[in-house]
């Protein structure tokens, strides 16, 4: 390992003024962090001073050093301490123990300052601990998103010192100092065309082409290369060539959840890589089990990022094994695992079980991005969950402010689907009416459409805003560029005015114009009603025909004039008696069988869904009667006998008025 005294190189840079940065460093007021540097590692300093036995020459600049940093030079037979016995051990350049505590004292420090003062008191250092300063010192420095450190960080003497040694010691670099020390100045987002950074680089290329960089500096290398020169650089495809052809035995987890970033940058190029990639989605399932969270939020990114669909087992694994770290996710970690699971289509009641405990205890604290990406996973994924409902609706009222449109939609709108209302409604309802009012202008125009008819699927009509949506003004702004409005904006403005007719009277605005409605809400694409269930639908054939004894007397799959489908549709007279289904008159009364599958509810519940609750809904104020027959209930029934019986019951009780 290469050792440089950093002292020794800063005493021959005039231009770095030691003096009056060390004074400015003795200026602030002394941290516990500062005490404890002193109280450990002076020692290491007073022993590496010379002594008689000790040929070693030091610059005069370095008794000032000393005086400066009120400290007394004393012979060496005079320093008494209770660590006299690991002078020698601290003299070899701290070695392998030693560089652990160095770090651990690292990961102390909570400002650069503390770890540019903790730098300046060593005699020497190794160039990984060089290296590993930098990064340390990006860490508790970085002043935006973007990782930039300040500009007095930049300009401080000692880290231009830090800076200095490795541009002139780059080819005497360990591979490892190599490595991360061009992470660190990357991450720290320091000019490219540096010369030092050029130099780095430069070693890093010529130790690359000879072979010599093990698998854990290759992927150190690749990452740093994706930031500094962007992931087309040549490089890149050198290290990634060279990765291939390693064993995937020699892989650490950290090296995988590199490579996975790594690849991720480039998703263009995944049909190149897609062979390797494959042996890196199999081996990984092999080291699940030492993932840390970070790690497997970073993978699941990446599999969503590179359109790994056939990589699902991993995603089950990765899934099951998460569980018991939803409390340590970030936000920003937690939100990326969600968004995963969306993608993927994953659930589980064990991972939905945690998420709502996690949800429940924070619900106040938790940051907007992530309440509305756990709803939309509610939403896409069915998941009819109370306490999660419960607390995001509390989150909302509380911090309404800091969602954004699109966040307040992707909130709103899981209750439309679900067909839940809290019990903190009025308020939620009030306080989404107060956002709407104030920044409608700010909410996309589809975006605004959806959660205006999310609002009307669980009797929460927009009244007060459906003049705007029905106006021409809305309708060209909603249409945009495109030749023609898309399908499932058309049938959510068809499904709003149907409901402006049936469930709001009093609404005297605008209509909207015929050219808009469509026909049916029953598409292939986007479909506001869930199809029929035809196993199901069978069953129920079956029992009718045995029931009102011929298929003569009932319809199936009829098209109603108020765009709705009937999955059975059943005609009486006005005394009651079920008539043929092709007769069209002296029909009184229209009963229409809802045969609702498990696709027409919550995800493992028996909750209906919103979509086929309005429906049902709009059915009866259209003067249908309407008989809902679950899947739950028929799947109670033992026999044909049974079956039919089960049916007379449901059709023929004194609310429907049939007579048989």
């Amino acid at each position: 390992m290469a050792l440089v005294g950093l002292r020794r190189n800063l005493c021959h840079l005039c231009d770095f003024q030691i003096h009056r940065a060390l004074a400015v460093l003795r200026s602030q007021p002394v941290s516990h962090i500062h005490q404890a540097v002193r109280e450990h590692l002076c020692y290491w300093f007073f022993a590496l001073r010379p002594t008689p036995s000790r040929v070693r020459s030091h610059h005069p600049c370095w008794n000032n050093f000393h005086s400066e940093n009120g400290s007394k030079t004393q012979p060496a037979g005079q320093l008494v301490s209770p660590r006299v016995h690991d002078w020698d051990r601290l003299e070899q350049n701290i070695k392998h123990a030693d560089e652990q505590m160095f770090y651990r004292r690292l990961n102390d420090f909570t400002s650069s300052e503390e770890v540019l003062s903790f730098v300046s008191t060593l005699e020497t250092l190794p160039d990984s601990g060089a290296a590993g300063a930098l990064q340390r010192i990006w860490e508790v420095g970085k002043k935006d998103d973007a990782g930039r450190l300040p500009e007095e960080i930049l300009d401080n003497h000692v880290f231009k010192a830090l800076c200095f040694r490795l541009e002139r010691e780059a080819p005497t670099l360990t591979n490892t100092g190599l490595v991360r020390a061009l992470q660190a100045l990357t991450l720290s987002h320091v000019d490219p065309q540096t010369s030092l950074l050029e130099n780095l680089v430069a070693e890093c290329q010529n130790r690359l082409q000879k072979g010599g960089l093990e698998v854990h500096h290759l992927c150190i290398l690749g990452e740093s290369l994706v930031k500094l020169q962007g992931p087309g650089c040549v490089m890149l495809e050198q290290i990634i060539a060279q990765l291939q052809g390693e064993e995937l035995e020699k892989f650490s987890p950290e090296d995988v959840v590199a490579i996975y970033r790594i690849l991720q940058a480039c998703p263009e190029k995944v049909d190149q890589h897609q062979a390797f990639l494959s042996k890196i989605n199999s081996f990984t399932l092999s080291v699940v089990y030492s993932l840390s969270p970070k790690s497997i939020s970073q993978v699941l990114s990446a599999l969503v990022a590179l359109d790994q669909t056939q990589a699902l087992p991993l995603v089950i694994k990765l899934g099951k094994y998460m569980v018991r770290y939803i409390p340590r996710f970030t936000s920003g970690e937690l939100a990326s695992v969600l968004e995963a699971f969306i993608y993927f289509g994953y659930s589980d009641r064990f991972f939905t079980r945690a998420l709502e405990q996690h949800v429940a205890a924070l619900c106040l604290a938790l940051n907007p991005e992530v309440v509305s990406k756990i709803t939309k996973y509610c939403s896409k994924k069915l998941i009819f969950s109370k306490p999660i409902l419960n607390a995001v609706a509390e989150s909302f009222v509380c911090h309404s402010e800091k969602f954004s449109p699109h966040q307040i939609s992707e909130l709103i709108e899981p209750f439309g689907t679900l067909n839940y209302l809290p019990p903190n409604t009025p308020a939620l309802f009030r306080k989404l009416e107060t956002m709407l009012v104030t920044h409608f202008n700010h909410f996309p125009p589809k975006t605004l459409l959806k959660l205006l008819h999310s609002c009307s699927l669980i009797e929460r009509h927009p009244v007060n805003f459906m003049a705007k949506i029905f106006s021409p003004y809305f309708l060209q702004q909603l249409q945009g560029k495109e030749p023609y409005l898309d399908r499932l904006s058309l049938a959510q403005l068809t499904q709003l005015f149907l409901t402006s007719i049936l469930e709001c009277p009093f609404y005297k605005g605008p209509r909207l114009l015929p050219k808009y409605q469509v026909k049916s809400f029953l598409t292939p694409c986007c479909s506001l009603e869930t199809p029929m269930d035809f196993q199901l639908y069978k069953s129920v054939m079956i029992g009718l025909i045995d029931l009102l004894g011929a298929r003569l007397y009932f319809a199936s799959k009829v098209l109603t004039p108020y765009c709705y489908t009937l999955d059975v549709e059943i005609k009486l007279d006005e005394e009651g008696f079920v008539l043929p289904f092709t007769v069209d008159e002296d029909v009184r009364k229209r009963v229409a069988l809802c045969i609702d599958g498990p696709k027409r509810f919550c995800f493992n519940s028996k909750n209906l869904l919103g979509k086929e609750a309005i429906k049902q809904r709009h059915l009866r104020l259209l003067g249908y009667e309407v008989v809902q027959i679950p899947y739950h209930e028929i799947e109670m029934l033992k026999s044909r006998l049974e079956l039919v019986e089960y049916l007379q019951r449901k059709l023929f009780s004194q609310n429907t008025g049939l007579h048989w």
